[in-house]
Parts: structure tokens; C-alpha cells; sequence
């Protein structure tokens, strides 16, 4: 169903990088069925965009405080975005 279809743009800081943050998001978020991306920011956040059923993009938001082991979260932001934003199996990205 369209309706519950939702999508959002995240952003996870602290020690998110050199830890497989992205691979085990990538994972996670495969899990959940939700498509989109993943990504390392140059400031040393990392990004990722969040799309599928309302239920599993709000549980990817809860795992993504917890990570992967080595990981320490120090935040979660996130906006909503258009639920049509993506369409393709979830992916790594590069910045820019």
C-alpha cells in the first residue's frame, strides 16, 4: 500500500565511520526490506536514505542508535522525504 510508504533522510554522528557502520546498515535495512542508500559523509557522519513500509523504516531508525559493535552513536537525525524517492535496491553511495 502507497499509503504507508514512507521515507526519510538520516544522519548518524560519532564514531560511525571505520567500524562497518555502512555494510551493517546495508544489511540491516536489506533485512527490513527497505530500499535506498547508504553513505560516509566527509565531516564523519553517515548518511543514509530510509524508504519502505512505515514499520520497518521506524525500526531502522531504532537499530540505527545501536549499530554495529565498535560503533558509539552519539546521534540520529532525521527528516521525511518523498516516499517515492527511491526505487532500487538498497545501496552504497559516495558523497558528493
Amino acid at each position: 500500500m502507497e499509503e504507508d510508504r514512507k521515507a526519510v533522510m538520516a544522519q548518524v554522528t560519532g564514531r560511525v565511520q571505520g567500524v562497518c557502520f555502512r555494510a551493517w546498515t546495508l544489511r540491516e535495512a536489506q533485512g527490513l526490506g527497505l530500499t535506498g542508500w547508504v553513505r560516509n559523509e566527509p565531516d564523519g557522519s553517515v548518511s543514509a536514505l530510509l524508504v519502505g513500509p512505515e514499520g520497518a523504516v521506524v525500526a531502522m531508525l531504532g537499530r540505527l542508535w545501536k549499530g554495529p559493535p565498535g560503533a558509539l552513536v552519539r546521534k540520529v537525525e532525521f527528516e521525511d522525504v518523498d516516499p517515492k524517492a527511491e526505487a532500487t535496491p538498497f545501496r552504497f553511495t559516495i558523497a558528493g
